[in-house]
């Protein structure tokens, strides 16, 4: 099945009765007709935004109240590093939604996505606080890198990196370049692949748009000692140099 035919009419009826659950204004009336049979045509992102055009017109809350609500229908974290790909996808839009309105909240959206990224990523929804409040952002994602949590280290790293996937450039890491640098310091020696991986995927975007300061990075890492984990991220950095 392509991620997009996820997004089907049985979601949306599951999904609104999920909002239903922590937001009784809700008009799921209203949400349901919008939707159903009307997502068949279109493609992924396509369907994300219909869908967060009709929770927009279906709330009564503003941005806030809504995600102060949202906080309640998250449901069970994640017990392990996988399964972020396999369980979550129905929160989806809900990250959707953040993306496109949490700078009206920055601080509120951030701490939101801390306990999204434990269900399912965050890191298309942090891009645009990152864009607004990059010094901000950046010094909590420098307190994430230590967090217990495996998926909130992952994604104080996958939310900076320049060349994310399915997203636009994100500059971020040249700009704020210190903070960026202390980011992945942090995580040089992360014990689980999943962050180890995203560690040196951030390298390897550097490399492609300032290949001298992925150098500096990596030389200022071999003055100290070497772990296996730091030998991986910086191998998986430069897979392609």
């Amino acid at each position: 099945m392509k991620h997009k035919d996820y997004y089907d009419d049985d979601y949306i009826l599951d999904i609104s009765q999920r909002i239903l659950s922590v937001m009784p204004d809700f008009d799921v009336e209203n949400f349901s007709l919008s939707l159903v049979g009307q997502l068949y045509d279109k493609e992924l992102f396509a369907r994300f935004d219909c869908i967060v055009d009709a929770m927009q017109k279906s709330m009564i809350g503003d941005y806030s109240e809504n995600i102060r609500a949202f906080f309640h229908m998250l449901g069970p974290e994640l017990t392990q590093s996988e399964g972020m790909f396999q369980f979550g996808w129905w929160l989806w839009p809900v990250g959707r939604y953040v993306e496109r309105y949490g700078n009206e909240n920055w601080s509120l959206s951030l701490s939101f996505l801390k306990e999204l990224t434990k269900r399912f990523t965050g890191e298309y929804a942090i891009r645009p606080l990152l864009k607004e409040h990059p010094k901000e952002v950046m010094d909590e994602l420098i307190q994430w890198t230590k967090d217990e949590n495996v998926h909130v280290r992952r994604l104080a790293s996958e939310g900076v990196r320049i060349r994310l996937p399915w997203s636009q450039k994100l500059l971020v890491a040249l700009n704020e370049f210190e903070r960026y640098t202390i980011i992945l310091t942090n995580l040089k020696d992360d014990p689980e692949r999943f962050v180890q991986k995203s560690v040196g995927n951030n390298l390897n975007d550097l490399y492609k748009e300032a290949p001298q300061k992925t150098d500096f990075i990596i030389a200022q890492w071999k003055k100290g000692p070497q772990s296996k984990a730091q030998e991986w991220i910086i191998k998986h950095g430069m897979r392609n140099q």
